[in-house]
Formats: structure tokens, sequence, C-alpha cells
């Protein structure tokens, strides 16, 4: 196996198209060996080893694969990720197969599952079929290398879509505003959705005159007056099983039923552990996925959000954002 210490994607030598989590778990607690495989499932990782799992190399599977690592070395384990041009003696190819052959079996358990919706009568499926949708969603992005289960499972699909009735929408109340103001706000470059979700919580309902810098390394110390969010020892980020946003959330205490829901919504897409199955999230993602391909920058990202995120939570609220705090949520780059 040739492998070598993990750089930034940008940097990435030539040839080196995978990226390898090696990792030894402790011996206890017993549920933490089953934590950690359920987590390397929903990002997706292949295992060619018992304690070697592979991914295609990318800033998103860098990101993933540097989380597991931290979660396995604070429970006491052992973890490190490298780049590798290629793995225990397999070809490109042969990682692909792998790849493909995962996606294919969760392709046709989702299409098991969704035909036997399909024959249900007379009882309300628009719960299962919008986790179907969610679960599909996250088959599909993590779909590399093509899969040719997908069509079957996406017309499965769509026969249980048929059977749908339609659901509510839920009524919840309106935020209230932070007290911080005029802070700069520092986080990682090439911002995803927790990172534009709590830039917009932060200008919208903790902050409203804040500054955002973008940074590329982990290991930016702040200045005076700064705070960093979603990064590696960072003021505000991921604790125990929350992600950024709903740890922003919980420090700042907003208890909005709304910005809960979206706080849902973002810890699934985020963690990846199907934590909520909320209906909205397949289609939240999706469209977040949308904007970090049409805006190459990181202000551009985080303004696009912002405006869906305020028609997000004025379709959890009885009221639009509007009315609240921080208006203007376009955002100052310093």
């Amino acid at each position: 196996m040739s492998a070598r210490k993990l750089v930034p994607p940008a940097a990435a030598a030539p040839g080196n198209r995978w990226l390898l989590l090696i990792h030894q778990l402790p011996a206890k607690p017993d549920y933490f060996r089953v934590k950690i495989w359920r987590r390397l499932q929903r990002i997706g990782a292949v295992a060619i080893k018992s304690s070697v799992y592979v991914l295609p190399f990318t800033d998103q599977a860098a990101e993933d694969f540097q989380w597991v690592r931290r979660e396995v070395v604070a429970a006491g384990g052992e973890a490190s990720v490298c780049q590798a041009a290629f793995v225990d003696g397999l070809s490109d190819a042969q990682i692909e197969a792998l790849f493909r052959a995962q996606r294919d079996a969760e392709y046709a358990e989702l299409a098991l599952a969704a035909e036997q919706v399909a024959r249900e009568r007379g009882r309300e499926v628009a719960g299962e079929v919008a986790r179907l949708e969610r679960r599909l969603a996250e088959i599909v992005a993590l779909d590399h290398f093509g899969a040719a289960g997908r069509r079957a499972a996406e017309s499965a699909l769509a026969r249980a879509r048929r059977r749908r009735s339609p659901g509510r929408r839920p009524r919840t109340a309106p935020a209230v505003s932070g007290a911080a103001r005029g802070r700069t706000w520092v986080t990682r470059s090439g911002v995803y959705v927790d990172r534009i979700a709590s830039a917009w919580l932060i200008r919208r309902f903790i902050d409203p005159d804040a500054r955002f810098r973008f940074v590329t390394t982990q290991q930016h110390r702040p200045a005076a007056g700064e705070q960093r969010f979603d990064m590696f020892e960072a003021e505000f980020t991921h604790d125990g099983d929350r992600c950024t946003f709903e740890s922003l959330l919980a420090r700042f205490g907003l208890t909005d039923p709304a910005l809960g829901a979206i706080g849902e919504i973002v810890h699934d897409i985020d963690c990846k552990d199907g934590k909520f199955w909320r209906s909205e999230t397949a289609g939240v993602e999706r469209v977040i996925a949308g904007i970090v391909r049409r805006c190459a920058s990181d202000s551009a990202r985080v303004e696009r959000g912002a405006t869906v995120l305020d028609d997000l939570y004025g379709a959890f609220g009885p009221r639009g954002v509007g009315a609240g705090a921080g208006a203007n949520v376009r955002p100052r780059e310093r």
C-alpha cells in the first residue's frame, strides 16, 4: 500500500485518488464499535480490511474522515487519515467496483422497502415515503461511480410516492435575537451546510453586525474580538453528537422550535447519522448542494444560503424572520 500523510486536497499529489482511514478502536465501551461502523456507513466509506476504510479523495471526504478520526481518538483509540495512490494491491477499477457493489446493496434494500410501502393500503404512508426519499438522496450523494441499482430504486420509490397521503406542515413559534454584536467570526473556507447555516444563525439571531472570515487552515489562532466556529478547537463547534448549528442554539439559549427544526435538518445532513429523519431534509440537502456548485466564493454561498434559510424559517414559524433581528444577512468579509 502506497500512502502518505494527508495534505489539503488542492495540494494532493497526482494519482493519489484515495483517502484511507486506518484506525484501532478501544475495547470498551462495546457500543462504540457499532457507532463508528454506522458513521462510516453514513459517509459511504468502503472497508478493505477490518480497520481500514477508503473514500475517493475530496474535500468532503477529508472532513468526514477527520471527524471520525477525532471521535476515535477522543474515545481512547488510534486513527490516522492518509492519501493513497493504490490500496493493498487493488487497482482503481477494483476499488470503484467495491463502491458500486456497496451502493447497489443499499439501492436494493431501499427498493424493497419502497415496494412494501407501495403495496400498503388504507394507512398514512407520507412519513415512510419521506424517510425513503431522504435515504435515496443520501445514497445518491455517495454514489461516486454510478451504481446500476439506482434506476430500480428510483422507480420503486416513485410507485410508493403515488401512494403517499399529504402530510401537515408544522406550526411553530418565532425566534428571539441574541445580544452579542460586532465580532469577527472565523470558519474554514469551502463552507457547506453546517457553516452556511451557522453563519445565517449568527447574523440573524446572535450577532446582527457580525463579520465573517474564511480561512484555509484548521490551526487558525483567533485575534482579539474573533470567534471561531465549525473548526477544530473552535469556541463554537461540534459538541458531543451536536453539530455546530445545534451547539450555537444551546450556547446562546435559542429555544425557538423553528430554529430547532432547522437544526435537526442541518444535523442529519452534516453528521450523516439519520438521527431525526425529517421529511424536508433531502430537499434542503439538494438545494445546499446546488448553491455550493454554483457559488465559488464562501461569501456568496453564505449569502445565497441565507435566502433559503429565511424561507425555511418562515415555513416553520407563524411569521417570517423579516420582523426579527438582523434583517440584513448579507455577509461582510474583513
